[in-house]
């Protein structure tokens, strides 16, 4: 089973590259794709990470496809690890409300006549390595109702400021999935 990432934004911002850092580790990089990465200087980025191609997923010519998207109407279950090869997660950590810019994603399959289901991971928004986490574990076997969760995390910059990040996060043991170096990129971050 593949973990595919349509990368939608312009480029790979540092935020992004630490987010599909993450994910290498969490699903290794030979279980993992990038596509729709439009930068070429981009590319050698991510080739440590998975296998990158520039066209979108949708021109790849692949079958068994499930896009995981918070609207669909069915959730992700264990058994969909023998209906499907690639699972495919949007590279974006969209904005607060919503712009449900996974549906470019849908709409390129449909354009090019590729069949697909999709599944969610419940109704919340969260970030792109939270998702692919999600994602192995329930397919590894556990439902979604045995994984915790925290909604909105808040990140403390220093003792007057903090970032407030409104998105829906797992807890694995009483540990938050997420990846130190993005706290420390947020941290350091000049502008907000």
């Amino acid at each position: 089973m593949k973990f595919v990432i349509e990368h939608l934004e312009p480029e790979v911002y540092e935020w992004c590259l630490i987010e599909y850092e993450h994910i290498s580790k969490i699903v290794h990089r030979s279980n993992l794709i990038f596509s729709n990465i439009k930068n070429k200087n981009d590319i050698p980025k991510l080739k440590k990470y998975g296998k990158v191609y520039e066209k979108s997923f949708s021109e790849l010519k692949l079958d068994k496809i499930c896009i995981l998207s918070q609207y669909s109407d069915k959730a992700l279950t264990t058994i969909d690890k023998n209906k499907f090869g690639y699972f495919v997660v949007g590279g974006i950590l969209g904005d607060n409300p919503a712009k449900r810019r996974t549906n470019t994603i849908t709409n390129n399959l449909k354009k090019n006549k590729i069949k697909f289901e999709t599944r969610n991971l419940g109704d919340e928004q969260m970030p792109t390595d939270n998702a692919i986490y999600v994602t192995k574990k329930i397919l590894e076997g556990l439902k979604l109702s045995d994984l915790k969760f925290v909604d909105e995390i808040e990140i403390e910059i220093d003792e007057n400021e903090s970032i407030s990040l409104p998105f829906r996060y797992a807890v694995d043991g009483n540990k938050l999935v997420i990846n130190e170096k993005l706290v420390e990129y947020l941290r350091k971050r000049e502008e907000f």
